[in-house]
């Protein structure tokens, strides 16, 4: 390589050096952010799985109640059971008598 080779690349790369700090900076921060981010759906999802399990806890305490408790029969607590829940679903929704409306 002759002189002016070697005088063009000296500038060049002096410049490319803040240049590279600059994005590994950059790179640095968007890596930060990033583990913020999993941590935070982590939180989340550890949340809603507590949340579940809790759900499920109830029902098997529910079940054990059915079982161990007084001497009741216990197909008549289960049915008794799923009528609760299917009145439950049925208040869900409102109904809506459109065909027997009275017109103003």
């Amino acid at each position: 390589m002759d002189a002016g080779i070697i005088g063009v690349f000296i500038p060049i790369i002096a410049l490319m050096i803040p240049i590279v700090a600059i994005w590994t900076k950059h790179q640095q921060k968007l890596a930060e952010m990033n583990i913020r981010t999993t941590a935070q759906a982590t939180a989340e999802q550890a949340a809603q799985y507590a949340s579940k399990m809790q759900q499920i806890d109830d029902r098997v305490q529910v079940l054990e109640r059915i079982i161990t408790d007084r001497g009741y029969d216990v197909a008549t607590q289960i049915e008794a059971l799923r009528d609760q829940r299917r009145v439950d679903e049925s208040a869900a929704g409102v109904p809506l008598d459109i065909g027997n409306r009275e017109k103003v």
